[in-house]
């Protein structure tokens, strides 16, 4: 996707009719209660940053289910987006919302008020992880809802997360591509984090709930990554959005969390790739790419450099950026031959040997 400027608005926790078992949106955002006037404060902050940029300007309503708050407020908000959209001072205008809050009214009045994107959290399409999440609504509700955006010609985004009750590695699979086969126009991924004042948190005390590890969230998210990208949707973010309040000392009691969970997963993806080409190279003398793929192959703390040094048994490979090198390719020399590796290319080869497996079981 290309590059947007983004003008986050934070909606309180006004409209959801139930509390999923993960959920305190005030902790998670910060915020606890809506102001018009900080509203139209933060529009004008971020319109003063924004107003040399050549990028999109998009105003973003994040934060709770949009589309179940009170009509008046919405439209209080929706109103004062599509006054700057006619002004021309911004381009697009976003909101997310549950599955079971979209309809074909609902609908109608979003686009009247020239709404172009609607996110949709998903967070699981198995029906036990629904329930045991107290989600309050199934699986058939979300291709329902996906169907009408679509057919309404908005843009439409899903979101997963990963390591809710009852989920697995298996499980979230399954849920990604039941969201492949929707067609979103972007998706994200979030670790399950145990938040204060949750029901979670409630089942984490008990010993009834057991986040994921660091390790094991990387790695199923990896892994969704793979499935994504091969059907070139992009995934727009991976992990929550670094907040003073998201931290092990402050609203967060236990789970995956990591200010570059992103990063870590990319990293992981890229040495998967050079694991499943590591055959073909004899002994590397030299691994060149993109400044910002040869960080990710170097890895935080150089952690990722160690297990490619593993992967090919030697402590001697360079890692060389070159600005000319396509950001989709990684080129391995070794004493008498040059690999050059398509990433997309492996990521599809990836995904299909996956495939495969699951056909022969």
């Amino acid at each position: 996707m290309s590059k947007i400027n983004i003008i986050p608005i934070f909606v309180p926790h006004l409209g959801c009719p139930n509390d999923c078992v993960f959920c305190n949106q005030r902790r998670i955002t910060g915020v606890s209660d809506y102001q018009k006037n900080e509203f139209i404060e933060k529009l004008n902050y971020f319109k003063e940053i924004f107003k040399s940029s050549t990028n999109d300007i998009e105003i973003a309503f994040y934060g709770g289910s949009f589309t179940a708050i009170d009509r008046k407020i919405q439209f209080e908000l929706l109103e004062i987006a599509k006054d700057e959209k006619d002004k021309g001072n911004i381009d697009r205008i976003r909101i997310s919302t549950r599955p079971d809050f979209i309809n074909e009214e609902i609908l109608q009045y979003l686009k009247k008020y020239e709404v172009d994107t609607i996110e949709l959290g998903v967070q699981s399409l198995d029906e036990e992880v629904l329930r045991l999440s107290k989600r309050g609504h199934s699986s058939e509700v979300v291709y329902r809802s996906s169907e009408l955006i679509k057919k309404n010609n908005f843009s439409l985004g899903l979101q997963q997360m990963v390591g809710l009750p009852g989920d697995d590695e298996k499980k979230s699979i399954d849920t990604a591509l039941k969201i492949i086969s929707m067609k979103p126009d972007f998706v994200r991924i979030y670790p399950t984090l145990v938040i204060k004042d949750t029901e979670l948190e409630e089942l984490f005390n008990k010993g009834l709930y057991e986040p994921l590890t660091l390790d094991e969230a990387i790695s199923t998210v990896t892994n969704l990554m793979f499935l994504y990208e091969s059907k070139n949707i992009p995934i727009i973010r991976i992990g929550l959005q670094s907040a003073p309040e998201l931290r092990y000392d402050k609203d967060v009691i236990a789970g995956p969390l990591h200010d570059a969970f992103r990063e870590l997963c990319e990293s992981n993806k890229l040495f998967k790739i050079l694991e499943s080409v590591g055959s073909n190279v004899i002994d590397p003398i030299s691994i060149t790419s993109t400044g910002r793929n040869i960080s990710l192959l170097v890895g935080q703390k150089g952690i990722s450099k160690a297990n490619i040094e593993k992967l090919f048994k030697t402590n001697k490979i360079s890692f060389e950026m070159d600005k000319k090198v396509d950001e989709n390719t990684i080129i391995i020399k070794d004493d008498k031959s040059i690999f050059t590796v398509n990433i997309n290319d492996e990521i599809k080869k990836i995904v299909e040997g996956c495939n495969n497996v699951l056909k022969e079981h």
